[in-house]
């Protein structure tokens, strides 16, 4: 099968287009023939030898998948050859074909294509687990978003505005704003052309920010943790901007305000059983329209490298999908 290979951490250039032997199926396992894999940041911090995981070389990177079912190993009773299912791994995804343990395997409802199954899990789900078991968003409170155009971003707007919270989108241009807004976004702020501290306290008289959920770090994480509102709850997502910040305790401490973790990855390793509770909820929010994936653009498997690029150059609004 053809496969994106990662033989040493290096720019995404060096990943090899290239032919891999077929996987090897454990009893409790499900070979999947994919048609859509997502292509997600931490993917790109992988193969540069800059992700939090460092695996043994050589390996397909890729972590969400989309497809058919090709054969079941002999324990595995839930599924059949030819239905279709999306899954999660934490490698393998990249590629033709992809072995995954069936309790990473969910199946794709009706009405709800592969691609946007694909694109689902996990940006959208990343958001979900963030908002709802991270900082328990209340109903009426206020979210603010960061990199609000991005694939994870864009979800945590609808997410957000699904649960009832007052959403503010914080982008770089008046475009991705504009895109926040499409998908739900109350107030919007272009944070080039604005003091965002400044903003924000404009926009909460004062109250400050109940829920931030930042996935870009630097500047912006420093500007939000000064506009915490009391028992607010800043959740540390991710760092497009390059810069992992360093949070000042004492402001936690006079504000009253908690710095939240989210490492979904872990999360779908620890708590299997809500994530699959959660997977259900967000794809009964598809089908009924309070949440869509937007897909910005497809680029077929050999592409990987570009759609990488793309993606760390931040030139991306909505979600990359490699086709298969």
């Amino acid at each position: 099968m053809k496969a994106i290979v990662c033989n040493e951490f290096g720019p995404v250039e060096q990943l090899t287009y290239t032919d891999v032997e077929d996987p090897e199926v454990g009893d409790n396992e499900i070979l999947i023939g994919v048609t859509a894999a997502g292509v997600n940041f931490p993917d790109a911090l992988l193969v540069q030898g800059l992700y939090q995981m460092q695996p043994d070389f050589p390996f397909i990177p890729g972590n969400e998948v989309a497809g058919t079912i090709l054969k079941c190993g002999k324990n595995v009773t839930s599924f059949k050859d030819g239905d279709r299912v999306v899954g999660i791994n934490q490698l393998g995804g990249f590629a033709e074909k992809v072995a995954l343990p069936a309790s990473q395997v969910m199946p794709i409802p009706e009405g709800v294509t592969e691609h946007a199954a694909a694109g689902l899990v996990t940006a959208h789900a990343t958001a979900h687990h963030a908002l709802k078991q991270r900082a328990q968003l209340g109903q009426g409170e206020t979210l603010l978003v960061t990199g609000a155009a991005g694939g994870t971003g864009l979800a945590a707007v609808q997410i957000g505005k699904r649960m009832g919270a007052k959403v503010i989108a914080v982008c770089s241009t008046e475009e991705k704003l504009q895109l926040a807004q499409k998908y739900g976004a109350d107030e919007t702020i272009n944070y080039m052309e604005k003091d965002l501290k400044e903003t924000l306290k404009e926009l909460t008289q004062g109250k400050g920010i109940d829920v931030v959920y930042d996935c870009v770090g630097g500047d912006a994480f420093h500007a939000c943790a000064r506009a915490m509102a009391w028992g607010g709850r800043l959740l540390t997502v991710g760092y497009a901007s390059g810069e992992i910040p360093k949070l000042a305790a004492n402001l936690a401490l006079v504000k009253g305000f908690s710095l939240v973790g989210v490492f979904w990855g872990q999360f779908t390793q620890k708590e299997p059983e809500v994530f699959r509770h959660n997977m259900n909820e967000l794809f009964s929010w598809a089908m009924a329209g309070d949440i869509e994936v937007h897909i910005a653009q497809t680029y077929p498997l050999s592409e990987a490298a570009t759609a990488l690029n793309q993606l760390m150059n931040r030139e991306v609004k909505g979600k990359l999908i490699l086709t298969i």
